[in-house]
């Protein structure tokens, strides 16, 4: 064992430590506990515990990488991602967290009037948290087979049991508090490698000021090096890929079941609304060094590695090479490195630009403990929501509403560890790079749960059989889109698998107004909730009067 091994892996063992301790201090006694933390959770905790839910293993490893390799097109991420925190803090969190409920299948099972509208929203949880999970536990796979030197499925195994652990131990209540020390620990370490390449790169330690003059400079070494320029728009894709991913990840964002029952932790709608106020910061602090991310490591691996003896690059090249991440062959033969001779994977930009930029051993174990919190803490909200949709609303809301409590809190728990597990086996064998399998979820979140809860808060004609249609159709369309695109290369203006949201999103609210139109109106009573939702909580809405409570 070398010694840059034991320091990595010390500190991955004192942050595994961290969590269980915290979701053994914090376990789950009863549901309210379990499901919503008992509703007790201050807006700042909260904002730093959404943050670590939503910056996954996609933002921490693959969105700087991702942005390093396409340039331009990768923008769409951040700002499809960014946008949809906003659509979602001013328009679903403060109306959803009036209307009082533990998980969306609820608020959409009890909005609607309907338990097939409810078993519907809780098979999209699942189908969702599912899909999303394994993009978290491949990611968790990648970290913790480079660390510990072993193959990345035997890391994505340990990935499963500590989940399934901390998860089905601590509930929503454990895992609120092991996200606000995940968030702490994995905003450090994305910032301090940045932080120095800044320093070294430009003598200003300051990233989001000073990757300016290093874009600027790729100009010239692009064209030397007779590649793409970096900063030329949709050179990847289409501008209608560009704008569908986009969408695609905007209204998903506001459509994820995970991130939304974060809003039902607090107390009341302002805390809801200053939830989000502080999460968009905590996250921003992230977003908006990505782009600085990955403009560092792509000049340093251009000016440092690319051009070097194949026989002679530095010796991180050799354990990516081992994983599978990094392919390097000499096309032409003349024994030097081309960067067209070079495939980077987007996964590993973040973990191997501590050793590109020579930042120390401290600082390489850091990235790592950054990156398995970003990809246990959002991997445990989704098995939270898995795990809140099979046992309170299929389970106790529908199959057996007189379970005790003590029942229902077992079926939650087993159902947390069998659905880590299933998705442990599926991330084996990814279907796709992690931002990818990331964006699927995004697609079928903004083709189901988008429309079915903007129109539920905010048009009071929209009923069950619409909501019915709007789902099944949404789901039915994104992931037909999905397996044409990715498997027959099937596409719409350019439009490939990442952007199937578009299309899911706008049949389902066509299919939802069409339907809902068609058939009965909905009780006054649910109609007078509808126009409740729009006051603040201290109001109420009755009879076409507003009164104070």
């Amino acid at each position: 064992m070398d010694t840059q091994f034991l320091v990595s892996l010390s500190i991955i063992i004192a942050s595994f430590a961290l969590y269980i301790g915290i979701a053994i201090y914090n376990k789950a006694k009863e549901t309210s506990d379990f499901y919503v933390a008992g509703r007790g959770i201050s807006p700042f905790s909260n904002g730093m515990a959404i943050a670590a839910d939503w910056m996954s293993a996609a933002s921490f490893i693959g969105m700087a990488g991702t942005i390093m390799l396409l340039g331009y097109d990768g923008l769409a991420y951040i700002m499809g991602w960014t946008g949809g925190y906003l659509l979602l803090t001013f328009l679903l969190a403060p109306q959803l967290r009036k209307y009082g409920r533990y998980t969306v299948p609820e608020f959409i099972g009890d909005r609607y009037e309907s338990h097939t509208a409810r078993m519907i929203a809780a098979l999209c949880t699942i189908i969702i948290s599912f899909v999303y999970s394994i993009g978290q536990l491949s990611g968790s796979g990648v970290v913790i087979g480079r660390l510990l030197e072993v193959d990345a499925k035997v890391g994505t195994m340990i990935g499963v049991v500590l989940i399934a652990f901390y998860a089905a131990f601590g509930g929503m209540k454990g895992i609120t508090w092991t996200q606000v020390a995940q968030y702490v620990i994995l905003i450090i370490a994305y910032l301090i490698p940045v932080v120095f390449m800044s320093l070294q790169l430009t003598g200003n330690p300051i990233p989001w000021l000073s990757y300016g003059k290093i874009v600027g400079e790729f100009q010239q070494l692009d064209q030397q090096l007779g590649i793409s320029q970096y900063t030329d728009p949709f050179l990847k894709g289409s501008k209608w890929q560009f704008l569908a991913l986009m969408f695609t990840l905007m209204a998903g964002t506001a459509g994820l079941p995970h991130v939304i029952v974060r809003f039902y932790t607090v107390s009341t709608m302002k805390a809801a609304r200053w939830s989000g106020a502080w999460a968009l910061l905590f996250i921003g602090l992230l977003y908006l060094s990505a782009p600085a991310y990955a403009a560092f490591s792509r000049f340093i691996l251009i000016k440092n590695v690319v051009g070097q003896k194949i026989s002679e690059l530095p010796a991180w090249t050799e354990k990516w090479i081992n994983t599978g991440k990094l392919q390097i062959a000499d096309a032409n033969g003349d024994g030097i490195l081309q960067w067209q001779e070079m495939v980077i994977s987007n996964d590993i930009v973040v973990m191997a630009t501590p050793e590109i930029a020579n930042l120390g051993m401290f600082v390489i174990g850091l990235v790592a403990a950054g990156a398995m919190a970003a990809a246990l803490s959002t991997a445990g909200g989704l098995m939270i929501a898995i795990s809140s949709s099979f046992a309170h609303d299929i389970y106790y809301r529908i199959l057996r509403p007189n379970a005790s409590e003590q029942n229902r809190l077992l079926v939650a728990r087993i159902s947390i560890v069998a659905a880590t597990l299933l998705a442990g086996l599926v991330a084996l064998n990814p279907p796709g790079v992690i931002t990818q399998i990331v964006a699927w979820a995004f697609a079928i979140a903004a083709s189901t749960f988008f429309p079915a809860l903007v129109l539920g808060v905010w048009w009071k004609r929209s009923n069950a059989a619409g909501a019915i249609a709007g789902m099944l159709v949404g789901l039915v369309v994104s992931l037909g889109y999905i397996l044409a695109a990715k498997y027959g290369g099937f596409s719409v203006a350019g439009i490939v698998d990442t952007g199937a949201g578009i299309f899911g999103a706008v049949a389902a609210i066509a299919a939802n107004v069409v339907v809902s139109l068609m058939t009965k109106e909905p009780s006054q009573s649910v109609q007078e909730e509808v126009y409740d939702l729009r006051y603040p909580e201290q109001m109420t809405y009755k009879d076409g009067q507003v009164w104070m409570r």
